[in-house]
């Protein structure tokens, strides 16, 4: 007579690890913890605020606060588009700027300076972020802008057929959107510099020994292994860029009059911006007052937008998605 036996379980049985957070791993969570969610309280109240503050201008514009250029509190006018325009106009030529030096400072960096010159090198750039943007303001008004009148100049008389590049008759060349777009571009470097930086220093080094060893030469790998891999990051520190363009303030109040309009003509005197408007009103009252809420509404809601979506493309840059494409 044959007994059958019972088979054995093929698979083991799953072992359940749990984990043991000692107290300091504990304190350390909570603490942080309850940091992300201070900050989300933060723009919650502060998005609150805004929108409380700016319920006025709302009823009073509707929609038309969106699509109206001027900004006259005394007669009830009351548009965000005009300052909307000279914002993103400033915010472009900073980033149409530096982001191709920040690229190119962030591969010599990381990849073509020496160990002691690249510690230098990545110091400085961290410490131009510390510079007070009350500096670069003082600096582009007193110096920096009538060095750029006579380019201003050039560029418009060898290039005036262009429309960014036209002007009109009798126009001055200084306290341009494209002088206030230069001197925010060295306020964005350091934070676009750091961030590619980041990215590239990322690069797997088998990926780029490889390509060496096929024979390739250092351009061709950075060309197919490192800016494919930072292709995120890239994007990225751009974006978180354009948001710290956004958001200037100082320098943009000084370098800018303040007086609201679209125009495509960038190279002379000229230009507003949210941030730089609501600095040189800042003693309004009433329904100026919440005007200017409303457009800081805008503005919040505008770079807030940005950043989220930059720190989306950032996190997902770090896998290196795209080195095999």
């Amino acid at each position: 007579m044959t007994v059958a036996l019972p088979r054995p379980d093929p698979s083991p049985p799953r072992r359940i690890v749990t984990e043991v957070l000692s107290r300091a791993d504990r304190a350390f969570r909570r603490v942080t913890t309850g940091a992300g969610l201070a900050m989300l309280a933060i723009l919650a109240v502060i998005g609150f605020f805004l929108i409380y503050r700016a319920g006025p201008a709302f009823g009073t514009s509707g929609f038309g606060f969106f699509t109206t250029i001027r900004f006259d509190a005394a007669s009830g006018v009351l548009g965000v588009l005009g300052l909307l325009y000279g914002t993103v106009v400033v915010a472009l030529i900073a980033i149409g700027i530096a982001v191709p030096l920040s690229i190119l400072a962030a591969l010599y960096i990381t990849e073509y300076s020496s160990g002691r010159l690249r510690g230098f090198l990545t110091g400085l750039v961290d410490l131009l972020a510390a510079i007070p943007s009350l500096l670069y303001g003082l600096w582009g008004f007193s110096f920096v802008g009538p060095k750029i009148a006579p380019v201003s100049q050039w560029l418009t008389d060898n290039l005036g057929w262009f429309p960014l590049f036209a002007h009109k008759d009798n126009a001055l060349f200084i306290n341009s959107m494209f002088i206030a777009g230069l001197i925010v571009s060295l306020m964005v470097l350091p934070i676009t510099t750091s961030v590619i930086r980041e990215v590239f220093a990322q690069t797997p080094p088998g990926e780029k020994e490889a390509a060496l060893a096929l024979g390739s030469t250092r351009w061709g790998m950075v060309r197919t292994v490192m800016l494919p891999f930072g292709r995120g990051g890239i994007i990225g520190g751009s974006m978180l860029g354009l948001g710290r363009a956004l958001g200037e303030t100082i320098a943009v109040s000084l370098l800018l009059p303040q007086v609201p309009e679209i125009t495509t003509h960038i190279l002379q005197f000229g230009g507003s911006t949210i941030s730089g408007y609501i600095a040189n009103n800042s003693g309004a009252s009433g329904l100026a007052l919440s005007g200017l809420m409303a457009a800081g509404l805008v503005l919040f809601v505008f770079t807030l937008a940005t950043n989220f979506t930059a720190s989306v493309i950032i996190s997902r840059s770090r896998s290196g998605a795209g080195v095999d494409a």
